[in-house]
């Protein structure tokens, strides 16, 4: 059945705003309703997207992630990480590491699947879902050390993901092309460092840019234009330079949270917008799913779910204890880290694209274990929590 792109915008929007009252009773995450919807009304069931918009949606992906990664830019204030300290700094780096290893080791010796497949996968699953662990923070009024060290690796933990991938991705794009020589992986490595020094100097480059025109802005609508005009100009350069367009969008956040006073207006001013792209965004990343595709899913979607999270647990336990944290901050930080969402279908998105054979299996896969992640991980980051002793109510 033939549907007109605006109609479809209009089914899209409306039938999100429906999900959103009812997922707001029965308190799931806004993600796992926003890619439910887009499988109900995608091809496989009421085929209500437009094929126009599905194929307009690489163009708002690139958008969204931009987004994506400009918000995260502003957690890299340096004053905001004299404070945090270096349990921090450690447990995210280690736990986002560890996680990597783990499942591309686990998905390319156990499961037998090409090297730069596991890479890809164990790149993917770095990443954490910063809201749904805000969510419960916030509804069960957590307060301690552990829950401000939860939070602060959840604040910089998808910046680790974003180089963790640009250097995967080079690496992986060598290795399906069967170039596996020692030389040539050597140049695949140093492209993909590159590209992210590269993505740093045109971020931070246009951050001062952004930093020193401000004076000129006025007014609430110049203040909106503004912002969005730089984070289309960050994400079509690196476009144009074939840089990563998460890591010039992060990088541009944190330089203008670093050098300007009121950088809070410019981020806000972009709350406004920022809702109907990332509806538009998970509805059509969840209409892309391909239920046919779901079988094969199976076993590559379990082991997954499973290594993933003894990657967190490991590797948050190592940084954890290498920095001397406390007992309860050792045995429990890895299990608030489960659940993972936006960054990790936008970096899913990036490697279907980069990989045609297999890419449809990496997104199906993502998107169907998000799902069970944003099911599954606000229960088990609120018992983290109370096992720490920083829910203080009985659950």
């Amino acid at each position: 059945m033939h549907i007109d792109p605006i109609l479809s915008l209009g089914i899209i929007f409306i039938s999100g705003f429906l999900i959103l009252r009812f997922i707001n009773k029965v308190r799931l995450p806004a993600i796992t309703g926003d890619l439910i919807l887009g499988i109900i009304i995608g091809e496989e069931f009421l085929n209500l997207v437009s094929r126009h918009l599905l194929s307009a949606s690489g163009v708002i992906s690139n958008i969204v992630l931009g987004l994506i990664a400009f918000s995260i830019g502003r957690n890299f204030l340096v004053d905001r990480f004299r404070k945090i300290g270096k349990n921090v700094f450690l447990i995210s780096i280690f736990e986002a590491l560890g996680t990597w290893i783990v499942v591309t080791v686990a998905f390319h010796f156990l499961l037998k699947q090409p090297f730069y497949l596991s890479l890809i996968f164990g790149a993917i699953a770095s990443a954490t879902a910063p809201a749904a662990t805000v969510m419960v923070i916030r509804e069960y009024r957590a307060q301690g050390l552990f829950t401000n060290v939860l939070l602060g690796v959840v604040a910089i933990d998808d910046a680790w993901c974003l180089m963790i991938f640009s250097l995967s991705l080079a690496l992986a794009r060598t290795l399906a092309l069967h170039l596996g020589g020692t030389l040539l992986l050597f140049e695949a490595l140093l492209k993909g460092i590159l590209e992210i020094f590269g993505a740093i100097g045109v971020g931070i480059a246009l951050g001062f840019i952004f930093s020193g025109l401000s004076t000129l802005v006025r007014t609430q609508a110049g203040l909106t234009l503004y912002t969005l005009g730089f984070l289309l100009l960050s994400i079509g350069i690196a476009l144009h330079l074939h840089l990563s367009i998460l890591l010039t969008a992060m990088v541009l956040g944190a330089t203008v949270v670093n050098l300007l006073k009121e950088e809070e207006r410019f981020f806000a001013s972009l709350k406004s917008i920022e809702y109907p792209l990332y509806l538009l965004f998970f509805v059509l990343a969840g209409a892309n799913l391909e239920l046919v595709s779901l079988k094969h899913v199976g076993i590559l979607g379990a082991f997954y779910l499973v290594t993933r999270v003894v990657g967190k647990i490991i590797g948050a336990r190592i940084g954890a204890i290498i920095s001397r944290s406390p007992k309860n901050i050792q045995h429990y930080i890895g299990f608030g880290l489960i659940p993972q969402a936006g960054v990790a279908l936008g970096v899913a998105l990036i490697a279907k694209a980069n990989f045609q054979r297999v890419g449809g299996l990496i997104m199906d896969t993502i998107i169907g274990t998000t799902v069970v992640y944003e099911l599954v991980g606000p229960i088990v980051t609120k018992w983290a929590l109370s096992r720490a002793g920083d829910i203080k109510k009985k659950i």
